[in-house]
């Protein structure tokens, strides 16, 4: 007969040590929480915002044949998106691939899954970190950019800060994740509170926000200038 160690530890030891977890991931989240600036959209940020049921009726909403970069490609499912819904005269495919998760398997299979665009020049991939990649793309230069990298408050701000000027005249930066933590509870992410911010502090304004349930919201600003 098999016997699941669990059976063997009695009740009080385990609810002592689910609740000594509970009170360690509440302090830490709550360590987390004093790291992120935070900053409320004003009226005027928020006066030609528009809701959004999914992110693939905000991609119907985005200019077509533009220059665009995808920044966190994983596999390419997304990318494929893009490309049938904005048809985009070129698509910057930024990722660094570089972790256990996002891995160089990964990344073959977006340049097997592309290989004729990649070929006709249609999709480049740019290879490393997004803030680094950067310094290849010259001002003015893309229609719309799309993040969907590390979802931290640091990296989303540097981004919208680094690629704010990426962009052309009314440029979109749009972007995954606009919430708090992930679905699993466990990691904090900061692009609410680095949306926010930026928009306050370079005067740009929410145009975009998805509301669907089975995923993570998307975002879309541009600047009001």
């Amino acid at each position: 007969m098999v016997f699941r160690m669990t059976s063997l530890v009695p009740k009080f030891i385990k609810r002592s040590a689910f609740n000594f977890f509970k009170r360690e991931l509440l302090q830490l989240r709550i360590q987390e929480e004093d790291k992120i600036p935070k900053y409320n959209f004003t009226d005027q940020l928020l006066l030609n915002a528009r809701l959004l049921p999914t992110r693939l009726e905000l991609l119907k909403l985005l200019p077509e044949n533009g220059i665009v970069a995808e920044l966190g490609v994983d596999q390419g499912r997304f990318s494929k998106l893009i490309l049938k819904e904005c048809k985009p005269k070129k698509l910057h495919l930024v990722d660094f691939w570089g972790t256990n998760r996002y891995n160089q398997k990964k990344r073959k299979l977006v340049e097997e899954t592309f290989n004729s665009e990649i070929k006709s020049g249609k999709i480049e991939i740019n290879l490393g970190l997004s803030v680094e990649v950067v310094s290849e793309f010259s001002d003015k230069y893309f229609d719309w950019v799309y993040i969907d990298t590390g979802h931290s408050y640091k990296v989303t701000y540097q981004e919208l800060v680094a690629y704010r000027n990426k962009v052309k005249e009314n440029g979109i930066l749009a972007g995954h994740d606009f919430v708090r933590w992930s679905r699993d509870g466990f990691s904090r992410f900061g692009v609410m509170e680095a949306v926010s911010e930026f928009c306050i502090k370079y005067d740009w304004e929410l145009i975009y926000l998805t509301m669907e349930n089975d995923n993570n919201p998307s975002f879309a600003i541009k600047s009001r200038g």
